[in-house]
């Protein structure tokens, strides 16, 4: 019997291939969970969507209509699969927001991003983002061209963020935080306590295999997932929490969440990788403030690196929130007195 486009997809809809070969990584896993991973990019795809894709004959191994989506992916293979082309963004609109600008030179601009902002417009939130009140200030102050993104920080987590005025000038930072010599400072606190005082995480990071969103961690000496190193150090321990710096050596996503969660100290309030431990903390008003906390309790701190224009170090340092700050003080009054974050 013919088979037939998915409903999901109609048949007039028009189509692109997206062509790649099969790693290390994909040897012997599952088709859909392969397609899953190399489909990153286009998370609005379910993985229901690829099974259908399949039983429809639009997903070829080696030049060949694949046969099911429990088929084992072998190592080399030549996968094809026809992808429904998105329809254009419009280009993001500018809106009056307020910024907290930390740094600025004629080359680009730090700020402190707060949280529950989104970054970047995306199809489901087109306005209200970082990016809409970045280009009203460009344009307000007569900058010309848009804002470049430099990072990337969930909704839930605040901090510093570079901006780029140029795109050559987005380059050359991305470049500098990359060089050894760059420091990517983190605050998060967690709960329970790491199992020593400091150190690696060196645990690979890939896309969860069925759960959208969502990363998973694996075995460094494993094939599965990409490189992914975290520095950490305890600065502060107390009331069944820990206060955890970490230094980013890699920029996988989510990959502090990842990587403490594994160690087995969950930030406090991360809904991905995290529990409501809240409810275990004996200090009452810990407890009341972790369970509060709408987002996961995480901070880009710091960042140290060579400036690209003019070759000389910067340091850059954007001050606790409101709500980290409460947390971090009421450990520090009642279990580290005199515990500072400039101590560090």
């Amino acid at each position: 019997m013919q088979k037939s486009e998915p409903e999901s997809v109609p048949a007039t809809r028009p189509l692109e291939a997206r062509n790649f070969r099969a790693d290390r990584g994909d040897a012997g896993q599952r088709l859909d969970l392969v397609l899953v991973r190399h489909l990153a990019d286009r998370p609005e795809i379910s993985r229901n969507q690829i099974q259908n894709w399949i039983d429809a004959g639009r997903v070829t191994i080696d030049g060949k209509a694949a046969g099911k989506a429990a088929d084992r992916v072998p190592a080399g293979a030549e996968v094809s699969v026809l992808l429904p082309i998105l329809a254009p963004r419009p280009a993001p609109e500018a809106e009056e927001g307020a910024l907290e600008i930390l740094y600025e030179d004629e080359h680009f601009l730090a700020l402190n991003k707060p949280p529950g902002l989104v970054v970047h417009p995306n199809r489901s939130e087109a306005k209200g983002t970082l990016l809409n009140a970045l280009l009203w200030r460009f344009r307000s102050a007569g900058e010309p061209g848009i804002p470049h993104l430099v990072q990337r920080l969930d909704r839930g987590t605040s901090g510093l963020l570079l901006v780029a005025k140029r795109p050559a000038m987005h380059a050359a930072l991305a470049k500098a935080l990359r060089a050894e010599r760059a420091e990517k400072e983190y605050l998060a606190i967690c709960y329970g306590r790491p199992p020593r005082s400091a150190g690696k995480i060196n645990l690979r990071i890939d896309r969860h295999p069925t759960v959208r969103g969502r990363r998973v961690a694996y075995p460094a000496d494993g094939v599965l997932g990409q490189e992914s190193l975290t520095l950490f150090e305890t600065v502060a321990l107390g009331g069944g929490l820990s206060v955890v710096r970490c230094i980013l050596m890699t920029g996988r996503t989510h990959q502090i969440r990842v990587h403490l969660a594994a160690l087995g100290v969950p930030i406090v309030g991360d809904p991905l990788y995290g529990e409501p431990g809240w409810s275990a903390l004996r200090d009452p008003e810990l407890s009341a403030l972790c369970r509060d906390l709408p987002r996961q309790a995480l901070h880009a701190f710091r960042l140290r690196f060579v400036h690209p224009a003019t070759r000389s170090p910067l340091a850059l340092e954007a001050p606790l929130p409101d709500d980290l700050q409460k947390l971090v003080n009421r450990i520090g009054e009642e279990n580290t007195p005199g515990f500072r974050l400039d101590s560090w």
